[in-house]
């Protein structure tokens, strides 16, 4: 299919102008990566944001795979001598894969069918003759079939049905009807398998269980699945039969003979030997896709939020993993993350070295003038948490309790391992944890998204559709925050715009050997930093304390010259005109319009000019939990603060200060209708939850957020 035709498809499939679809495509197959496009080409797009680009790149690469899936089909048609005319028109028409599949099918090469061998007995005319319908006395017609490998009648009829249930299993109209039947009345049934309901307790609710599948949400679609595969479950998904067979023989039988009797029965096999097992297996897969999708969308949303999550900045932070025996992992960071000092106190049981560990604490606060300690919410976490803000400082400490979520695939990493090799995964461990606190996005970049723990169903997904997603929600986080190329880890260079890998390491090297860039026009000079490298990154590279103020803004480097233009209008240097609102009010945006910059990317530049590499983080805030430590303290009615830790399509899951997370189900996340918990909450906000129920033997809290004030 040509590219301006697959160009319009996806302009009308997403409600856009051809034109920008077009720019858009063009830019990509160019390599813009999308966080480039959408910042600094918005001319050429319409200022088009990330999501719809995303859109555009998805439809394009799926046209681009039915294309590719096209030629090999013509191929095979071709080589079999097949290809008609309007053939090629339909195969050329198609504009999904499943439309492109039951075109192919007839002329698919097959194992060894029962059709097949009935075909080498000299049976199609026969089969043609019944489906025909004209004949009265098919049986009689039967005769004339008979030879040396058909010995009656009877096995001459059996073998042109079978003919004949082919031809039913794979007319494109048949299967364009029951798939529409399918979309609108299959439903979805899961059994326990026998001798297999104490092992499978856990999908008990699935024991016996049907609903229709269009409605079937996707994680419990994914909860069924996994009891499947684990063989606890047998599912399977069909529509009513008779509805199917209704909708059959009104497109085959034609007429009441002999002849329509045998085509019926013919078509009564198809259904139930070839065709609803093919629409089965492809609605499974067409709702398991569907699944997918929801789930990693779930999990792209999370690592958004968590990635962006507030960061504390450039503070001295002392951090600690938290533990009783082993006791509590202590580190001192300076103000850029470097490790100072490292120590093990043991304030809780079984030491219960208290007074050694407040001396210790204020030693170190003193001496590493400590302005903000960071405790990981693992085991004795809220013990540790009470102990530290227990403890009489002689400043303002602010205390943070940090998610440790992924924090020992960190600690065990080969990239840990780099960092620290002289230090074991415990101390590996706490420097992360601190490191959490004064940038997320940082730190959490070292780790794979799929340990962090805030997806849905994960280990369920499509991985690499899932791999894809998440490299998608990082390279736009970190590209949206921007990037401090001095202070950067070559783990967090990769994710800028146009570097990747080698790239990074090849920035760290220059760094290494030659001190702190001091331009963006000195990136040019790092091994293999061409034109378009320099085009896609420079943007979201930072240089802090550049002679070029602009160096640190997100400024491209392509647009210094209108910025140098507006201040020589004003009279007045880049820098002036950065901190002069009354300067940058009299600027007149239209004065500054060309063929290659629009008011969009204009008004950017002003923004940018106000507030030069503003992190687009909000400010973070502490926390306090409520006077609980375990399940035991809730009573139902109670009302505690929490943090939300994970959102799915069922509901979000609060931490509110003890080892269990409590769930708020969708039904009790507000008085008004929800359908979508993302709506409501986002991960760590904080929320005032109401107990419903605590369930310690199952260790599940139900929790509320009705009528609570959760702004």
């Amino acid at each position: 299919m040509e590219l301006n035709k697959n160009i319009k498809l996806i302009a009308s499939r997403l409600g856009l102008h051809v034109w920008q679809v077009e720019n858009t495509i063009r830019l990509m197959d160019d390599g813009a990566t999308i966080p480039f496009i959408s910042r600094y080409r918005k001319e050429m797009t319409g200022s088009l944001d990330e999501v719809q680009l995303l859109h555009i790149k998805e439809e394009y690469v799926r046209l681009k795979e039915l294309d590719a899936r096209r030629e090999s089909i013509i191929k095979s048609i071709e080589e079999q001598e097949k290809m008609t005319a309007e053939l090629r028109e339909k195969i050329d028409n198609a504009v999904t894969m499943a439309e492109l599949e039951d075109i192919y099918l007839p002329y698919r090469p097959k194992r060894r069918t029962r059709a097949t061998i009935a075909r080498e007995k000299g049976l199609e005319p026969l089969a043609a003759i019944i489906m025909d319908q004209k004949e009265i006395n098919p049986r009689r017609k039967a005769e004339e079939f008979l030879n040396d490998e058909v010995k009656s009648v009877e096995e001459a009829i059996a073998g042109a049905s079978d003919i004949i249930a082919e031809w039913v299993s794979e007319d494109e109209k048949a299967r364009r009807q029951l798939r529409r039947l399918f979309e609108k009345e299959a439903v979805i049934y899961s059994k326990v398998v026998k001798g297999k309901e104490t092992e499978g307790i856990k999908f008990s609710d699935y024991f016996d269980w049907s609903e229709p599948l269009r409605k079937c949400p996707s994680h419990r679609l994914l909860a069924m699945r996994r009891g499947e595969d684990e063989g606890f479950l047998r599912l399977s998904v069909e529509p009513d039969e008779k509805n199917a067979l209704d909708l059959l023989f009104s497109i085959f039988v034609r007429g009441r003979n002999e002849s329509s009797s045998l085509v019926e029965v013919a078509v009564r096999d198809s259904w139930k030997r070839l065709l609803s097992s093919s629409m089965e297996t492809e609605f499974r897969n067409i709702s398991k896709e569907k699944a997918d999708g929801e789930a990693i969308g779930v999990f792209a949303d999370n690592l958004k939020q968590l990635l962006l999550a507030s960061p504390l900045g450039e503070k001295n932070v002392l951090a600690i993993d938290p533990g009783y025996r082993t006791g509590c992992k202590v580190v001192c960071l300076d103000r850029q993350g470097n490790l100072l000092h490292n120590e093990t106190i043991y304030p809780h049981p079984p030491q219960n070295e208290t007074a050694l560990s407040v001396k210790k604490i204020l030693t170190l606060v003193s001496a590493y003038r400590i302005e903000a300690v960071a405790i990981g919410n693992g085991t004795a976490s809220r013990e540790t948490e009470d102990f530290i803000k227990w403890i009489k400082f002689d400043r303002d400490i602010q205390v943070f309790v940090v998610s440790e979520a992924g924090a020992s695939v960190y600690s065990a990493s080969k990239v840990a391992r780099e960092e620290f090799p002289d230090y074991d995964v415990t101390v590996r461990g706490s420097v992360s944890i601190g490191r959490r606190l004064m940038d997320p996005l940082a730190e959490l970049v070292k780790i794979d998204p799929k340990s962090i723990g805030v997806g849905q169903y994960q280990h369920d997904v499509d991985q690499l559709k899932l791999q894809n997603a998440l490299d998608e929600v990082v390279l736009s986080c970190v590209n949206a925050v921007g990037v401090e190329v001095n202070t950067a880890s070559r783990h967090l260079l990769t994710y800028v715009s146009g570097l990747g890998p080698q790239l990074a390491q090849n920035m760290v090297d220059y760094r290494t050997a030659n001190g702190p860039f001091r331009s963006r026009t000195e990136l040019m000079k790092v091994k293999r930093m061409g034109e378009k490298a320099f085009e896609q990154s420079a943007g979201f590279l930072r240089i802090r304390n550049a002679e070029n103020p602009l160096d640190s803004s997100a400024v491209h480097p392509e647009s210094y010259h209108i910025v140098e233009k507006m201040a020589a209008d004003m009279g007045c240097d880049i820098r002036e005109l950065m901190t002069n609102d009354e300067k940058r009010k009299a600027i007149r945006l239209e004065k500054y319009i060309t063929s290659a910059t629009g008011l969009p990317t204009l008004k950017d530049i002003m923004d940018e000019l106000a507030k030069p590499g503003r992190d687009p983080r909000s400010a973070i805030k502490e926390f306090r939990f409520a006077d609980i430590h375990s399940m035991e303290d809730l009573v139902s009615g109670m009302i505690v603060p929490g943090i939300v830790t994970n959102v799915t399509k069922f509901g979000a899951f609060v931490d509110i200060g003890i080892k269990q997370d409590g769930l708020v189900h969708i039904s009790n996340m507000s008085n008004t209708y929800v359908s979508d918990p993302s709506k409501v909450v986002r991960l760590h906000q904080h929320v005032m939850v109401k107990v419903l129920d605590v369930d310690i033997e199952r260790k599940r809290i139900q929790l509320s957020m009705k009528g609570l004030d959760n702004k």
